[in-house]
């Protein structure tokens, strides 16, 4: 009878918890350490004692992330699997159990670790999740002054478009400063408000006045100003570490291009650009369709600027959940619906951008397939294509060239022509995953 090789005879396997960390060695029997400090220093020790080179443990919360640091740190190998990918097996369903069915499958070489960035990444996607906390809290703020002004019958957030503008700001606080009369209010706003919108402002202006409620408003102004500042302190930070990342300037190198600012929640960063291209090495994703550079920023703070780990363009799709799963059961062959991670979601929010451009063929990718497949599948096709595209940039260094909506429309009925008389000469239609048809990528000598 054949049975599995044994590859790593000092394999081990650990089962985080938020109290207790059950660590196995094969040929031993299992410890239990504590989650402090000084009980995963001594982790690291009695690991290193028994000879272990490789380690396995499951993604389990935040939890893992601190005995990860630890274990990296001292030269270990550490794969961080997919729960789902062992939580199926019978008989493993204690912590003691969990860690030895770890250890066992990982000596025979049947785990896969995760993507895991590297610690400078992560730091960097610590301060970018940190900051998108205080945005979303922010927007909060800003969603209870509008109730408070409703309370109050005035009507300001249906005139003006942004109660955080400059306009906006300046009416509310000098609403909270005591100021009632409506002409006195138009005066601070805008001169295009005041010559198209003086009469509906005036109107809107005349509020019921409560003490309660202008209390509320003065509160929720105050907690929207507070998180603001927060995000200045994140900005600062994050200035700091893309300064560390991106190495000293080259005098040599060409200056980037200015691009279009990535919208008011983007973060006031001097210079945001250059930093960005240099630390991709001078490529320029930002030559994408939809890709600004705080887009730009919150990639890289997901998945780095080595994609080489994916050796494909299909692979990195695939590990984003843009590409659908395949499973067969004897002669029986289907697809399932892959889960999108974190970047693939941010790259569907790109393909919503890029589908109601005028002027760019993808776009008219995004609204032909629209027409037949319905919205969400045509938005999931476009991320993954321009998913695609960023890893050749990336990994391949080409630039990309937007051919434009006009050519697109030009050599589409080409492709179809080509598709209908040979399948399987490389012609493709909307439902393919081949972008050959854009003409993308020009020659590279």
């Amino acid at each position: 009878m054949q049975t599995l090789p044994l590859l790593d005879p000092k394999a081990a396997g650990i089962d985080v918890g938020s109290e207790t960390l059950h660590v196995f060695v094969a040929g031993d029997l299992p410890k239990v350490f504590g989650p402090t400090t000084g009980q995963l220093h001594a982790l690291r020790d009695w690991l290193q004692e028994q000879g272990v080179a490789s380690v396995a443990m499951e993604a389990t919360g935040v939890y893992w992330l601190c005995a990860y640091e630890v274990l990296e740190h001292a030269g270990l190998r550490v794969l961080v699997v997919n729960g789902k990918h062992v939580k199926n097996l019978p008989g493993r369903k204690t912590d003691l159990k969990g860690c030895q069915g770890l250890a066992t499958l990982h000596a025979h070489g049947l785990l896969r670790s995760g993507f895991v960035p590297p610690e400078h990444i992560r730091r960097l996607q610590d301060y970018l999740r940190l900051r998108a906390d205080h945005v979303t809290l922010a927007a909060g703020h800003v969603q209870k002054m509008q109730q408070a002004l409703e309370r109050l019958n005035l009507k300001l957030h249906d005139v003006i478009s942004d109660l955080t503008g400059v306009s906006g700001l300046k009416v509310i606080w000098a609403i909270l400063q005591g100021e009632r009369e409506p002409q006195r209010l138009l005066e601070l706003c805008n001169v295009q408000i005041q010559k198209k919108k003086a009469g509906a402002l005036k109107e809107a202006l005349r509020g019921i006045w409560k003490t309660e409620h202008l209390f509320a408003l003065q509160q929720d102004l105050a907690g929207w100003a507070f998180y603001q500042q927060r995000i200045g302190e994140c900005d600062a930070q994050l200035e700091r570490e893309l300064h560390g990342l991106a190495g000293p300037e080259d005098p040599q190198a060409p200056a980037p291009k200015a691009t279009q600012p990535g919208g008011a929640n983007a973060p006031q960063i001097a210079g945001l650009h250059g930093l960005l291209w240099r630390r991709c090495g001078g490529k320029d994703p930002t030559v994408l369709p939809g890709v600004a550079d705080y887009t730009l920023l919150q990639r890289i703070g997901g998945v780095g600027t080595d994609l080489s780990r994916w050796p494909t363009e299909k692979h990195f799709t695939a590990w984003l959940g843009l590409a659908p799963g395949s499973r067969q059961s004897g002669k029986r062959k289907g697809s399932q619906k892959r889960a999108r991670n974190r970047a693939g979601r941010w790259f569907c929010v790109i393909a919503r951008s890029v589908g109601r451009s005028a002027d760019k063929a993808l776009g008219g990718f995004y609204r032909r397939l629209k027409i037949r497949r319905g919205g969400l599948v045509a938005n999931q096709a476009l991320a993954r294509k321009l998913a695609a595209l960023f890893w050749r940039l990336m990994v391949h260094g080409r630039n990309y060239v937007e051919e434009g909506l006009k050519k697109y429309d030009m050599l589409l009925p080409l492709t179809q022509v080509s598709a209908l008389c040979c399948p399987f000469s490389g012609g493709i239609s909307e439902k393919g995953s081949n972008t050959s048809h854009l003409a993308p990528f020009p020659s590279v000598p």
